[in-house]
């Protein structure tokens, strides 16, 4: 059964923009034998101010059905699918299974797990099954250090950047301002969002860069194929071209996989380094200044250009001002 908290959680896992569309569309948003929520009370609602509301008015049977048609409306299916699985369970699953001894439950656990072992690390870690059924080796970089001698050099292409974007004269900063300037809207330009790409684009190899994330709350960064959509929403996902990770509220990381990976990062990484093999299908994500590996998306299929992707976020009236810087490799800012 669906919670307040779980509804909470699903408006934090909205980007910024993402929220603001939820919160325009819940204006127009009405269930029978209820009023539809004031536009006044939506216009500086913070997320959990949205729940309350559509849990006073809705119900709460109500506010999660309005919640899940505004999820397919924005297109965040895999939170639609996240609250749809908390709907049918544990309950209703559990009903439908039969009881089980805890200690037959706790053998059957561990000879799943002895089993899961045997097939990461025979299997799994030194094979891959490619598309047509054949097996591959896969030879990931053995440290951070690896993947250093393939650094390139990024600038950062204004064509693209969203108009309330600043970039550095160099194209190696870049933060939100406030004023949206008046530039041409041409078809690479982002126009929903607050990203911009680098200029370089990538079509086969390896290659790697870096990017300060010092003193931010908040950010995206990874690849993108050259289709992707730049003038709607966007899900940041691999299915929809996108190989990404973000910060949000200032200490919340997270891979977005599919589904998304929660990332536990102590200390929290001052420049994150981005590796790309394009044949071997993976992307990784670096912690420069322990040397460590963050995450990795492995088993990839590129068949289009990459290119590496900026989003510094909204400013969040100066809370989130400082700029993504794109670094020199083995060189502190």
């Amino acid at each position: 059964m669906v919670r307040k908290e779980d509804l909470l959680k699903t408006l934090e896992d909205l980007r910024d923009e993402e929220f603001e569309d939820f919160k325009c569309l819940l204006k127009e948003e009405s269930l029978a034998g209820h009023q539809t929520i004031k536009a006044s009370q939506l216009q500086n609602a913070e997320r959990q101010d949205i729940v309350d509301l559509m849990v006073q008015t809705y119900q709460l049977p109500g506010a999660v059905e309005a919640t899940k048609k505004l999820l397919k409306t924005i297109n965040r299916n895999d939170l639609l699918q996240s609250l749809s699985d908390i709907s049918s369970g544990p309950e209703e699953q559990q009903a439908a299974k039969p009881r089980v001894c805890a200690g037959a439950k706790l053998k059957a656990c561990l000879v799943f797990l002895g089993i899961l072992v045997i097939l990461v690390c025979c299997v799994f870690i030194p094979l891959l099954a490619s598309k047509d059924g054949t097996v591959i080796s896969v030879h990931h970089p053995s440290s951070y250090e690896t993947t250093t001698q393939y650094a390139v050099d990024v600038t950062l292409d204004p064509d693209t950047a969203h108009p309330e974007l600043i970039l550095s004269a160099d194209r190696k900063q870049v933060y939100h301002g406030d004023v949206r300037k008046n530039l041409p809207d041409n078809p690479k330009r982002f126009t929903r969002y607050a990203i911009v790409l680098g200029k370089q684009s990538f079509p086969s190899g390896r290659f790697y860069f870096e990017v300060q994330v010092k003193e931010k709350t908040k950010w995206d960064l990874g690849v993108v194929r050259e289709s992707i959509n730049r003038k709607g929403n966007i899900t940041l996902s691999p299915k929809d071209g996108f190989w990404t990770i973000w910060l949000r509220k200032g200490n919340e990381y997270k891979a977005l996989d599919s589904p998304s990976v929660v990332l536990s990062l102590n200390p929290q990484p001052q420049k994150v380094g981005v590796f790309v093999d394009y044949e071997e299908g993976l992307v990784s994500f670096y912690d420069v200044d322990a040397a460590a590996l963050i995450y990795s998306f492995t088993g990839c299929s590129f068949t289009e250009k990459l290119y590496p992707y900026f989003d510094p976020c909204f400013n969040d009236g100066g809370t989130n001002s400082a700029p993504l810087i794109i670094c020199p490799v083995n060189q502190t800012v």
